[in-house]
């Protein structure tokens, strides 16, 4: 029995924050592979539609489709609307998350952490649990495969800056870790990816705009990464080329 797509079939994909940086590089890639790509967006149409035109004009076959990942409702409308244009979902990239201003543990609030932990966790749960209720082998699914965009902090744990962003990507990896081994008899892969210091806007909205430059001396290939170098990963754990890979937690930090 085939679990699994290949590069041959039609195959559609969710990219979440798919309008900006490492979501709208991934979709671009995805549909150069063949993948047709839904772009995810919570308020940025103009940057979502823009991810679109580009796939189209290339060949490819794109949707941008509004929703709050932390919002069931608004979720739950997302895929729905997946369903009627594309059919069934063989990919998820869990890409939609958020960081607060740099501030030390102490100066936190409880609104930040809730904020943060609702988008960042729970709206990846709640786009993996209904990408495996139409993915799955058991329930009537081919299989498909999931990658969550975790980060380096998850291990570094950003001291002095996010320490709660890195919490709740550690959380991620866990899930990662977790749900792989719940799907891996249902035809289902899930991975994650830990990028590093990459030039991307998130930085300017935790107010850091030049982070990377700040800190590029401390990683050892001596500077920071690009949206497109994680989304060629991310590509290649979506892809049936790496139909061995699943519960990997891929680094893309530069050693970092």
């Amino acid at each position: 029995m085939r679990t699994e797509h290949t590069e041959r079939t039609a195959h559609a994909v969710l990219i979440t924050g798919g309008s900006r940086g490492i979501g709208a590089a991934t979709a671009v890639l995805a549909a150069r592979a063949g993948w047709q790509v839904a772009v995810n967006y919570t308020a940025h149409a103009a940057a979502a539609e823009q991810v679109v035109r580009t796939i189209e004009a290339a060949g490819g076959k794109a949707m941008a489709v509004q929703a709050d990942v932390q919002d069931e409702s608004q979720v739950l409308r997302m895929f729905e609307r997946i369903d009627a244009q594309f059919g069934a979902l063989n990919g998820l990239v869990n890409n939609a998350g958020v960081v607060d201003q740099a501030l030390p543990v102490a100066e936190q609030t409880v609104a930040r952490w809730q904020r943060l932990f609702s988008i960042n966790v729970i709206g990846s749960m709640l786009c993996a649990r209904e990408a495996v209720r139409r993915m799955s082998t058991v329930r009537g699914g081919t299989g498909g495969s999931i990658v969550n965009v975790s980060s380096a902090a998850a291990r570094l744990g950003s001291p002095n800056e996010y320490v709660d962003y890195a919490a709740s990507k550690a959380a991620i990896d866990t899930f990662t870790i977790g749900l792989a081994k719940e799907v891996a008899s249902q035809g289902i892969r899930v991975n994650a990816v830990r990028p590093g210091l990459i030039e991307t806007d998130i930085h300017a909205s935790g107010g850091r705009p030049h982070r990377v430059q700040e800190l590029k001396a401390s990683v050892p290939m001596q500077r920071g990464g690009t949206a497109q170098e994680v989304a060629h990963a991310i590509v290649w754990l979506l892809s049936a080329q790496a139909s061995y890979t699943t519960m990997s937690l891929l680094d893309i930090s530069g050693a970092r």
